[in-house]
C-alpha cells in the first residue's frame, strides 16, 4: 500500500497516468466555476493538507518505492495556492526521497499565481516544479464572467506569461461549447486569441458536459443553450482556424470528444482543419467516437 492519504474521488490530467499522486491540498480553493463537477462532493471541501503529514507521506513513499517513481502530480485541485515556501519544501523532500523523479506537476488557477512573484516562480521552477496544468476554459471574459470562473482573459494571459519565463511547460485547456449557441463565436474567436498571446507548450479542447445536470450552470447563465454535434464542430473549425501557433502539441482526444483530433500547430494546422471540416459535411464518413464511447 502506497503510504498516502487518498480522500475520494481523485482526478488527474489523462498524461498523468503514471504518475505519483501526492496530494498536497484537498479539494479546490476557488470551487465555483458552474460548468465544473470535480470537487463538489461533501467530503472534497478544500483544504490545505498540513506540511507534516505531506512530508512524512514523501518519505515512507520514497523508502518504499524511491527508486522506482518518476513522475509526481501535486493534487487537488490547485496545489500552488500553497505559499511558495512550503511548495519549496515540497519540491525539497520529492528530490530527496525520490531521486528518479523527472517531472513534478500540478494543476493551476490563474489567480493563485497573482499572490506569486515571478521571482517566486522562478524559484519553483529551478526547485523541480517542471509542468502546469492551466484550465482556462475561455479567453472569452463574458463567458467566463457567466460560468463564475474568477478569471479574465488578461490574468489568464498573466498566469501563462509567468509560467512560460519560469521555462515551467503550460499545458492549457478550452471547453469547447462552453459559451452554448449565443456565445459560440466570440468563445472560439477569444479563446485562439489567448493561444496565440500566449503559445503554451501543450493546448487541448474538451466539449463541456454535465453528468450530474445543467441547473447549476443555468442559474447563473440564462439562456444558456447546449451545441449540437454539428455546431460543436463548427465551432472547433473557428478556434482552429484563428489560431496562430509556432510550435504547440495540440490534441482533443478526451473521452468527451467526439472527433479525435491530434497534431502539432502550426504545421498540421490544414489537416486538423481538413479533419473538422469532414465531420461538418460529412460526418458519417468522418470517423466519429460513438456515443457509448464518450465515457460520460
Amino acid at each position: 500500500m502506497i503510504p498516502i492519504r487518498y480522500v475520494e474521488p481523485v482526478f488527474r490530467p489523462p498524461s498523468e497516468a503514471e504518475s505519483l499522486i501526492l496530494p498536497v491540498t484537498d479539494g479546490c480553493s476557488w470551487n465555483q466555476c458552474t460548468f465544473c463537477e470535480m470537487y463538489t462532493a461533501p467530503q472534497k471541501q478544500f483544504r490545505a493538507r498540513s506540511e507534516e503529514e505531506v512530508l512524512e507521506s514523501i518519505r515512507l513513499t520514497g523508502q518504499r518505492y524511491g527508486d522506482q517513481i518518476r513522475r509526481v502530480f501535486l493534487a487537488d485541485g490547485d496545489a500552488l495556492v500553497l505559499p511558495t515556501r512550503r511548495l519549496l519544501s515540497i519540491l525539497e523532500a520529492i528530490r530527496t526521497h525520490m531521486p528518479a523523479v523527472r517531472r513534478i506537476s500540478s494543476y493551476c488557477l490563474p489567480r493563485n499565481l497573482r499572490k506569486k512573484s515571478q521571482a517566486d516562480i522562478d524559484e519553483l521552477a529551478a526547485a523541480g516544479l517542471t509542468m502546469a496544468y492551466v484550465g482556462a476554459e475561455s479567453g472569452d471574459d463574458a463567458v467566463l464572467a457567466a460560468v463564475s470562473k474568477g478569471e479574465t482573459f488578461e490574468t489568464t494571459c498573466e498566469a501563462l506569461d509567468k509560467l512560460g519565463a519560469a521555462g515551467i511547460t503550460r499545458s492549457v485547456m478550452i471547453l469547447n461549447g462552453l459559451g452554448g449557441k449565443a456565445l459560440s463565436a466570440q468563445h472560439a474567436d477569444n479563446s485562439a486569441r489567448l493561444a496565440n498571446a500566449t503559445q503554451p507548450e501543450y493546448l487541448a479542447t474538451l466539449v463541456v458536459s454535465f453528468p450530474q445536470g445543467e441547473e447549476r450552470l443555468r442559474a447563473g447563465f440564462p439562456g444558456w443553450e447546449p451545441l449540437s454535434q454539428h455546431e460543436l464542430f463548427v465551432e472547433m473549425e473557428r478556434f482552429l482556424s484563428g489560431l496562430e501557433l509556432k510550435r504547440t502539441v495540440f490534441r482533443s482526444d478526451h473521452a468527451s470528444n467526439w472527433l479525435v483530433l491530434k497534431g502539432t500547430l502550426g504545421s498540421d494546422k490544414e489537416r486538423l482543419l481538413q479533419q473538422v471540416r469532414q465531420a461538418i459535411s460529412a460526418p458519417q464518413a468522418a470517423h466519429l467516437r460513438p456515443g457509448w464511447a464518450r465515457g460520460l
